[in-house]
């Protein structure tokens, strides 16, 4: 029996939830003297997000929006766990960070897991002197004492279900999913 699943945001709403988060965003702006904003996602599918929210906010604020990408799988801390190492991506950020304000993009966070990888990853191009974290769906469940500054979404849901964000760019379509694994055979 396949996994059960719900949707959560339709393209429409998808859009839109970006659109808001590039507006919250430019309300709250960085406090540090360096690039006013500058995002970073990190592969794979903070990477769209955060084209995306530097399209929004270029085209509310007219100002540039210079995006970079972060991969951190070596940073992760459970590939001995894992059956098969996913692919390096390859980190490009193409702007200097030493003292700038970074946003890291992701497309949820759940355990903060990915997001200490993404700290880790992210000091190797610098020190930047603020790092915010904005995120698509922001569900419950933390390991590491991380929160982000900006989400789109919270939903509680049980630990056995799934946040499953698709973008065009990588997967086909615009949609955000929570899918639910069929009960266990007795």
């Amino acid at each position: 029996m396949p996994a059960a699943r719900s949707l959560l945001f339709s393209p429409e709403a998808l859009d839109a939830a970006i659109e808001d988060l590039a507006a919250r965003m430019l309300a709250r702006p960085p406090r540090c003297g360096g690039e006013a904003h500058a995002l970073v996602g990190i592969h794979r599918r903070g990477v769209p997000l955060a084209r995306r929210i530097a399209t929004a906010m270029e085209r509310l604020s007219g100002n540039p929006v210079p995006v970079g990408t972060l991969d951190i799988t070596q940073h992760r801390d459970d590939l001995g766990t894992l059956e098969h190492l996913p692919p390096l991506l390859g980190s490009e950020i193409p702007f200097d960070i030493d003292g700038a304000c970074v946003t890291l993009c992701d497309e949820v966070i759940f355990t903060g897991r990915s997001i200490r990888a993404a700290l880790t990853e992210l000091l190797d191009f610098g020190r930047p002197s603020q790092v915010r974290l904005a995120v698509l769906v922001d569900r419950e469940g933390r390991e590491f004492p991380v929160q982000p500054d900006f989400s789109a979404h919270r939903i509680e849901i049980s630990p056995h279900q799934r946040v499953s964000v698709h973008f065009t760019e990588t997967d086909g379509e615009d949609a955000v999913y929570v899918d639910t694994p069929p009960p266990a055979a007795p």
